[in-house]
């Protein structure tokens, strides 16, 4: 697995459902490294720090593989990396074979696979179609977040090198599918 896009994204005001929201989920493609911090990307927009950033969600990483999928269903999207409100889009991030404790070297930093993602409104928002949020439900192309051990930058053609492997824990895709049979969605 390599880094093929860091994203950034800005705090955005957006107006739903009568009422003004903060935003980070505008997330854009970056021509620098990025530096991943204990907690967050180092520039980028949490606004919901209940359900996004933290020790077990400092970062969020999507697969390239995953684009083509959505680009299938959303043609007419004017589509960039960062569209899943990633850090990293990655080449094949496969969440079906990532286990919760898989830990990385990227760049300077070191990685820990955590969690799934959890689609929510925001997502929708993204898309422009509330759809995506139940669609992205049922597969299993959630995206990983990601426990930051070592801090540091990573960049662009940075691979993920595997230093720990954890497949007596569950995969990050049997997380999303348990999550989903909790929330009867």
């Amino acid at each position: 697995m390599r880094i093929i896009s860091t994203n950034i994204g800005e705090r955005r005001e957006i107006f739903w459902k009568n009422k003004t929201v903060n935003t980070g989920i505008f997330k854009f493609p970056v021509d620098e490294p990025i530096f991943l911090d204990k907690e967050e990307v180092r520039g980028d927009e949490i606004s919901d720090r209940k359900n996004h950033g933290g020790i077990n969600q400092a970062i969020y990483g999507y697969s390239l593989k995953h684009y083509e999928y959505w680009k299938n269903l959303y043609p007419n999207l004017a589509w960039s990396f960062g569209m899943f409100g990633e850090n990293l889009t990655i080449d094949d991030l496969e969440e079906t074979n990532i286990h919760v404790g898989d830990t990385f070297k990227v760049g300077e930093t070191v990685l820990e696979a955590t969690l799934q993602r959890n689609p929510c409104y925001k997502l929708g928002i993204r898309f422009n179609d509330m759809k995506i949020v139940k669609q992205l439900w049922n597969t299993t192309k959630c995206g990983v977040y990601f426990k930051v051990l070592q801090t540091g930058f990573v960049n662009v053609n940075d691979s993920f090198e595997l230093i720990k492997s954890c497949p007596e824990n569950a995969t990050i895709a049997d997380l999303l599918i348990r999550r989903k049979k909790e929330k009867a969605i």
